[in-house]
């Protein structure tokens, strides 16, 4: 039941990321700086709840300079049509390193690191009470509902309703998405931002829930893991879910076995994670149903084949 409980604990920076992903995917936008905004998402999330002793200004402050760092990418990429993998890279170089430098401006170097208060589990009423499941997944904090909620949300929206069609038309086919009058501009802003919104909330997730505290190493490699995801997912919200119950499994049992202490390198058990992505992705990306014009730039005045 503990292992349970932990990997449902463990899978929201997994889900946001990668929703936030396939999100910019579905109109053709490519992002890999997935670990970067995470990492600036951590620490400004984590100095926002510090300064202000509020934990949910920091988030708010996270998820803002995310959209920031969507907006970007969909500036330098759609109105200016740059290379999306270039632009990408740099908007990671850039977050990594004023994540970091926020955080020595600010706190600068200390022997003992300072701490925010964690979020707390909150249980539903009645359905915490239910034996085994209730305290698995029902006594979890609030962004664990939250990634739970997003991924059936955004499957209602994508396959359900017209809105969904037209945002998936985009990344298909946007020459005929504009000829029947989908603004195909808005749509990439649109999904850019809030994709970048829940990159950097999927970071602030870990110092408000794991630590309690910033490192510069506490991304961890999930950002890169985002992107196998989504591949392994399909592109789909629901099966992006799934597939982050077995990329938090994974991360679970690597943390079990270390700490139980049976023999095994750590170094194995830290390069585990990325050895089980590579032998999925094998398998599962000859699969995988990629958006037909993921990664290139929309201009209607080209012709298109």
């Amino acid at each position: 039941m503990i292992f349970a409980k932990l990997v449902m604990l463990s899978i929201v920076p997994y889900v946001l990321a990668g929703q936030g992903t396939m999100l910019g995917g579905r109109t053709g936008l490519f992002n890999v700086a997935q670990e970067g905004i995470m990492l600036l998402g951590a620490s400004v999330g984590f100095l926002g709840g510090y300064l202000t002793g509020n934990v949910w200004i920091g988030i708010a402050l996270a998820v803002g300079v995310g959209g920031l760092a969507g907006l970007a990418l969909a500036y330098f990429t759609t109105s200016l049509k740059m290379n999306q993998f270039v632009i990408g890279l740099a908007i990671f170089f850039f977050c990594v390193g004023l994540a970091s430098l926020l955080y020595k401006v600010i706190i600068g170097v200390t022997l003992v690191p300072p701490l925010i208060s964690t979020l707390p589990g909150i249980p539903v009423p009645g359905l915490s009470r239910i034996p085994l499941l209730g305290e698995i997944f029902f006594v979890q904090n609030w962004l664990v509902y939250f990634a739970i909620v997003l991924s059936a949300a955004l499957y209602w929206l994508l396959y359900r309703t017209r809105l969904g069609l037209e945002l998936r038309s985009v990344g298909e086919n946007p020459k005929a998405a504009d000829s029947l009058g989908v603004n195909t501009t808005r749509m990439r802003y649109v999904t850019a931002i809030i994709g970048g919104m829940l990159m950097a909330l999927a970071g602030a997730y870990l110092p408000m829930v794991y630590t309690g505290t910033y490192t510069a190493d506490m991304v961890k490699g999930r950002g890169w893991l985002a992107i196998a995801l989504t591949f392994f997912g399909g592109w789909s919200p629901h099966l992006i879910f799934f597939g982050a119950l077995f990329f938090a499994g994974i991360e679970v049992l690597a943390f079990r076995v270390q700490v139980g202490g049976r023999g095994i390198p750590y170094q194995f058990l830290l390069m585990l994670p990325y050895l089980a992505t590579l032998l999925v992705m094998m398998f599962a990306f000859r699969r995988a149903r990629v958006p037909a014009f993921l990664g290139q730039n929309y201009d209607r005045e080209k012709r298109y084949q």
